[in-house]
């Protein structure tokens, strides 16, 4: 912990907001209330019932394991380097374990709907913009607000060259966003399977670290605790924007990532079957796994300075991106991340945003606007990773050690 800054590592000792669309009032504990999470409104309709906390990934995690012990993954990395897209063969040479899992695992579940798929992506090329900061800006500091990620993150090995972990984490969400997700020329089941695979490896490296205390991490409900700061959060805040959804569209949006949470290695009993399955889940499992840690102070810190430096070369910006954080997550988890407060560009934002939404969606029905839109939008996301990689060619890779200090 030594190399935390003092300043960062001070937690705010004002009084704390009441919490807005989370529904928290108080700091964070362990959920010690037995699982109550009907199995009858998953994608599966039935289950166990077994409490997600204790359930990790049987089929990926001795493969991985498997994969250390042989001493094989920097060779597996190797192979996988060039295999990108979702209708290309494996690479020859794999260990016959590994592909076997891979093949299983690369499919779609039997209950994904196409049609759902190609709505979402006509609902992402439309609302790219909302998208992008809240599953960027907004869910990355309710990351960090998450004790359990905001360390796991920390001490592995993604956590000593945070601009490379943010561009991996990049890769699979742009992936989830593209408007080929899961068309044969996309990316998504293939960065999909190969983050499962980081996860294992995280689960087999992290609690050999000094640093680490606790359960083994991302177990499955720590997935779901992440899932929902992402499609659940997302649609609560456009909705709160009154951003004009139809059904279907709102439909199609779940949908896309209830194929991804499956194709992550959830549990079919796990992943929510409607909107308002999944607002239940929220409530269930976000609070009580949310506050504050030393470790996410420094992370939001890296990560909003990341963002202004990719905005603002010069650093001016910070300010704004600092105002623009807390316009996005409630008054709670701000201060749990001390999140610096910037009245003038606060208030502002406040001001300004409902105005642009609706400016801008009174030019979305117009001819061409959605597919300009999108343009910018993707010359955006090309631009984030350009910077966060520094121009030089980046993949999900399965890490081999842990942070080394």
């Amino acid at each position: 912990m030594a190399e935390l800054s003092r300043r960062k590592m001070l937690l705010s000792g004002g009084a704390l907001g009441a919490l807005g669309v989370m529904g928290m009032a108080v700091p964070a504990q362990a959920r010690t209330a037995p699982w109550a999470w009907a199995p009858s409104g998953s994608m599966a309709g039935t289950g166990v019932g077994a409490d997600p906390r204790w359930v990790w990934d049987e089929e990926a995690d001795p493969v991985v394991a498997a994969l250390f012990e042989r001493g094989q993954v920097p060779e597996v990395n190797r192979l996988l380097w060039d295999w990108n897209r979702n209708d290309q063969p494996l690479p020859d040479g794999l260990p016959a374990d590994l592909r076997d899992f891979i093949e299983r695992n690369r499919q779609l579940p039997s209950w994904a709907d196409r049609r759902k798929l190609e709505t979402a992506a006509e609902f992402n090329k439309s609302r790219g913009l909302y998208l992008n900061l809240l599953n960027g800006v907004g869910g990355g500091m309710l990351s960090t607000a998450i004790p359990k990620e905001a360390r796991s993150v920390y001490y592995s090995a993604g956590g000593a060259d945070m601009e490379d972990r943010v561009a991996k984490t990049s890769i699979l969400g742009f992936a989830v966003g593209a408007l080929n997700a899961y068309r044969p020329d996309g990316t998504c089941m293939v960065n999909s399977v190969k983050t499962r695979l980081v996860h294992a490896a995280v689960r087999h490296l992290l609690p050999q670290s000094p640093h680490w205390s606790g359960d083994i991490p991302i177990s499955q409900e720590d997935i779901l605790v992440t899932w929902h700061t992402l499609p659940t959060y997302a649609m609560r805040k456009m909705l709160e924007w009154k951003v004009p959804m139809s059904a279907a569209d709102r439909d199609a949006y779940l949908h896309v990532w209830q194929v991804t949470a499956h194709m992550l290695g959830v549990r079919d009993e796990y992943i929510p079957a409607t909107w308002a399955a999944a607002n239940a889940q929220s409530d269930q499992v976000l609070p009580p796994n949310m506050g504050p840690t030393p470790e996410g102070v420094e992370l939001t810190d890296i990560l909003l300075g990341q963002l202004a430096e990719q905005t603002s070369p010069g650093g001016i910006s910070r300010p704004l991106v600092n105002a623009l954080a807390r316009f996005l997550v409630d008054e709670q988890v701000a201060e749990w991340d001390q999140i610096p407060r910037e009245p003038f560009w606060e208030g502002t934002i406040r001001t300004v945003w409902p105005i642009l939404v609706r400016f801008r969606e009174g030019l979305i029905p117009l001819p061409l606007v959605p597919e300009i839109a999108w343009t910018v939008d993707e010359a955006l996301r090309q631009y984030i990773l350009f910077f966060l990689t520094k121009g030089q060619e980046t993949k999900i890779v399965i890490p081999t050690g842990n942070r080394p200090n």
